[in-house]
């Protein structure tokens, strides 16, 4: 088995010392995609929801892509929210990018009462498959 890390000058560096996501070669590769913030990459941090959103899944469609992969090799999706009313605008986001995968990748949603930083309002994890 062979890992490597996956850091794409293209996503906002880790706030702390980890890999934005570790890819696994065996027979298939498996990407493991650490938590992704609503943050550009000069690192400004919209308020609103939908931003940030966006941003989260611009930087792990950017991840998938340094290893790769495309959105279609995703397989599972974690989200963390901090507001049950983020709920709505999130789908509608999530729901635009899985469309075109096939099957939809599993997915678990969970609200919790916050982040380190109070700004940042959603976090997303991915797992991709290859």
């Amino acid at each position: 088995m062979r890992r490597k890390a996956i850091k794409p000058s293209t996503v906002h560096p880790p706030f702390a010392d980890y890999s934005h996501a570790v890819l696994i070669q065996n027979h298939t590769s498996q990407l493991l995609i650490s938590g992704q913030l609503g943050v550009t990459l000069s690192g400004a941090i919209p308020d609103n929801l939908e931003e940030q959103a966006v941003l989260c899944f611009t930087a792990i469609e950017e991840i998938l892509n340094s290893a790769g992969m495309t959105r279609d090799n995703t397989v599972k999706i974690t989200t963390y929210l901090t507001h049950s009313d983020y709920l709505k605008p999130y789908m509608s986001i999530r729901d635009q990018w899985v469309k075109e995968i096939n099957p939809r990748p599993a997915s678990t949603l969970l609200i919790i009462s916050g982040f380190s930083r109070p700004e940042f309002k959603i976090e997303i994890e991915a797992t991709a498959v290859k």
